[in-house]
């Protein structure tokens, strides 16, 4: 049934999307700017039809499956605030605080409705210190799901390592409704891969940040299965955190907009979209079979190679600093 159902997904989101590219007119078009990756005005909000796909047919998994499943009415009620936020700072911009807020109010939801992020030595602790492991999951919510946003930059990343990422925890935590978000995400690479028609927007980035770490809180099995699946996220987070740190120590406005993202300035030091993009979803792809196969052992030796890849890319930039910016293909911006 997953199958046929996957199949259905791909199929509504390929032309969900392509129905939200002819919609887009002029009110949803990412004009580029002086922070801009892409050359061309794009339209946005192509996440609106990966999402709504994965929606629909979620729903009829969640009537005709007797197993438990993540995606319940209660679950989808839950996000439909992010997803409304995210297709409204798509169309007319809204302000940091409020969009936090949103996030912020989400994350409480889905930690009260699935559970907190399960932290070793914090299992057993009750009075008021069970306030930390709910504090500590807020903050992880709601950083993977700007992590994702930030990522959002380039023709094809996001949705690409998401697919992996989705496809490995579908396996790993027996959860099969991811598989069909996975289709949902090939429908839109479809349009997405470079040179890009549409860009998912804040509607489809955010969604994919927040769905990637509930897949985490609804999962009720062995601490060690928790964080050994963590290190699936890594080529996107530690990207992100990597920068965040770079720039505090250059004293600079973590806030601000900025090309600084290490995707970024490979595509600024002459590779091109396809070859970040996918270097990115070989890399995800290399730490999922790890983690199949090898376990803990798998989940260390991938975080080694995530550090080894940043230093090589680090290293690679520092020997091409006076090549040109590539800017002949599309991109998108964050």
């Amino acid at each position: 049934m997953i199958v046929g159902l996957s199949v259905l997904t791909f199929i509504i989101s390929l032309f969900g999307v392509f129905w939200v590219r002819q919609q887009a007119g002029t009110k949803l078009i990412d004009v580029p700017n002086e922070r801009s990756s892409h050359t061309r005005p794009t339209p946005r909000g192509g996440g609106v039809g990966f999402v709504v796909a994965f929606a629909l047919t979620s729903g009829l998994w969640f009537l005709l499956s007797r197993n438990h499943t993540v995606c319940s009415p209660v679950f989808w009620l839950i996000l439909l605030q992010l997803i409304g936020i995210g297709i409204w700072d798509d169309r007319f911009r809204v302000p940091v605080k409020t969009r936090y807020l949103v996030q912020l109010s989400v994350a409480i939801a889905l930690i009260i409705y699935f559970g907190v992020f399960p932290f070793p030595g914090l299992e057993n602790i009750d009075g008021i210190w069970t306030i930390i492991p709910f504090v500590l999951t807020i903050i992880g919510l709601t950083a993977m799901i700007n992590f994702y946003n930030f990522m959002d930059g380039i023709d094809g990343l996001v949705a690409g390592v998401s697919a992996v990422q989705l496809g490995f925890l579908a396996v790993w935590f027996q959860q099969p409704e991811w598989w069909l978000l996975v289709a949902a995400l090939l429908g839109f690479l479809y349009w997405n891969w470079s040179p890009a028609k549409i860009f998912m927007g804040d509607a489809g980035s955010t969604f994919l940040g927040c769905i990637v770490m509930t897949a985490f809180l609804a999962y009720n099995g062995d601490i060690l299965q928790h964080w050994v699946a963590l290190v699936i996220t890594f080529p996107l987070t530690i990207d992100a955190i990597y920068t965040i740190i770079r720039r505090l120590i250059r004293y600079e406005n973590i806030f601000k907009a900025h090309r600084t993202h290490l995707y970024q300035r490979l595509h600024q030091a002459g590779w091109s979209h396809a070859q970040v993009t996918s270097a990115y979803v070989l890399l995800t792809l290399i730490l999922g079979l790890l983690i199949n196969w090898f376990s803990a052992t798998g989940a260390l030796l991938g975080t080694l190679i995530v550090v080894a890849s940043i230093a090589i890319g680090e290293l690679y930039l520092a020997f091409n600093w006076n090549r040109p910016k590539n800017l002949s293909e599309q991109r998108s911006d964050k």
